[in-house]
């Protein structure tokens, strides 16, 4: 049975603040003897930032405690950080006040005492070059969300024109789609000329082709679809400058030698940057992450912009593990075991690990091989958290160790997995009495 280890009640932190992060205004309490008035508000303009920062200068404060919702805490968290503070940004769940009334004033005061006797631990902040890599990588993928909601408008108008293109054609926006498009939005109509614009790799004939493309073509639904695809190139713009920006912001972070090896080849991943992203990362961590079976460039993108090629933040890999969500719970009650599932998160690694995982359905890898086993024993929401978790720890054991990850294959898997379910039969039927004896080949 797991025990926690004795905690005795010590001022940790005497010199520490707590501050209550509000949209408008921030409630900020400091130890009783060090002020006249130990709790104190201050608006949220730079100016009154600045008079917080001077106030807990004043008052010796070098740890601060800061409890907040949405983005409104991130101004205050640098300006005090720069001013030398150690800053804790603390989850709002594990500093729920005491039963009885709750305002701002007794929020920050039940922060710094909680701070005091160090029973806060801070979230995880990666450097200030991480977390400006990470806004535009975030901010990339906000534009591909908003932009594929223009497709969608493109699809709509289609539709109510009963110009079933989207029924032959997988993706509308993909170059057959875009050439179609953009010819019926210049004025063509004429279905034969049309279909003569598709590329070598749509499966679909002409013929088929040709009769998607009578419609009624009705002015307002043509003056939609034309919205929806000057939308669409917009948010094509702004994509183009967020990658500029991100080769730019990666191209600063280089600390290793680059040397790019050969590899199977892997299918285009849709949305991904217009540059050579696996290089750039290659040179920001120093080992190829895109080796591990599921991670794509994209996937690989999302788990450094988010935490780093720098681990030493976590002790070990269960501690990764644990930060984004993926390792099993433990609720235990009167000896019994309540849950053991995982806790609920928005980590948007996690979550690019976990689309990894789904991805191994039909892979060939060792990788492949374990999901297809999990999914064939627990419920698919279990084996993906569960993969999920095996590619974290794969990820941890590459930034930290800098060794390259070797897929031995399914074969090799297979037979791993037959070893031990055969060791474990051995041994059982030994301790009933018994001797395995293999069966005899048939011809």
């Amino acid at each position: 049975m797991t025990k926690r280890k004795q905690i005795n009640l010590e001022l940790t932190h005497p010199n520490a603040a707590g501050i209550d992060i509000g949209s408008a205004s921030h409630f900020v309490a400091v130890p009783a003897d060090r002020d006249d008035e130990p709790v104190r508000e201050f608006k949220s303009f730079t100016v009154n930032l600045n008079g917080l920062a001077d106030w807990l200068e004043a008052c010796e404060i070098d740890t601060v405690a800061m409890e907040s919702t949405g983005v409104y805490w991130i101004p205050l968290y640098e300006l005090l950080e720069s001013r030398g503070l150690t800053v804790y940004l603390v989850n709002a769940r594990h500093v729920k006040n005491v039963s009885g009334r709750k305002s701002d004033e007794l929020d920050c005061q039940w922060l710094q005492q909680l701070m005091t006797f160090g029973l806060l631990s801070g979230a995880f902040r990666p450097k200030d070059e991480i977390c400006a890599l990470r806004a535009i990588s975030r901010q990339r993928d906000m534009l591909i969300r908003y932009q594929a909601r223009h497709v969608q408008h493109m699809q709509k108008a289609l539709a109510q024109m009963n110009v079933q293109l989207a029924n032959v054609i997988s993706d509308i926006v993909g170059e057959t789609g875009q050439k179609i498009v953009r010819a019926i939005i210049d004025g063509e109509r004429d279905g034969h000329i049309l279909a003569n614009l598709k590329s070598n790799r749509i499966r679909a004939s002409k013929d088929e082709i040709e009769q998607s493309l009578v419609g009624n073509w009705r002015e307002e639904h043509l003056f939609a679809l034309k919205q929806a695809m000057l939308l669409y190139d917009a948010y094509s713009e702004r994509l183009n400058e967020c990658d500029r920006q991100l080769e730019t912001m990666l191209a600063a972070l280089q600390v290793h030698k680059v040397e790019i090896r050969q590899k199977k080849r892997r299918s285009n991943v849709k949305n991904s940057p217009k540059f050579d992203l696996r290089a750039h990362l290659i040179g920001m961590c120093g080992v190829d992450l895109t080796q591990i079976g599921g991670i794509e460039v994209t996937t690989a993108m999302k788990v450094l912009s988010e935490v780093g090629a720098d681990m030493s933040r976590f002790k070990s890999a269960k501690q990764f593990a644990s930060w984004l969500g993926l390792c099993p719970g433990t609720k235990i009650s009167g000896g019994k075991m309540l849950s053991g599932a995982s806790k609920r998160t928005a980590n948007r690694a996690a979550q690019a690990l976990r689309m990894a995982a789904v991805s191994l359905k039909s892979s060939q890898s060792a990788l492949g091989a374990y999901y297809r086993r999990l999914c064939g024993r627990l419920d698919k929401a279990k084996a993906i958290t569960a993969t999920a978790h095996k590619l974290a720890r794969l990820i941890y054991a590459m930034l930290t160790k800098g060794t390259e990850y070797v897929d031995k294959g399914q074969d090799y898997y297979e037979e791993r997995y037959r070893q031990r379910v055969l060791h474990h039969l051995t041994v059982r039927a030994q301790k009933l009495g018994f001797n395995l004896t293999p069966a005899p080949k048939t011809v």
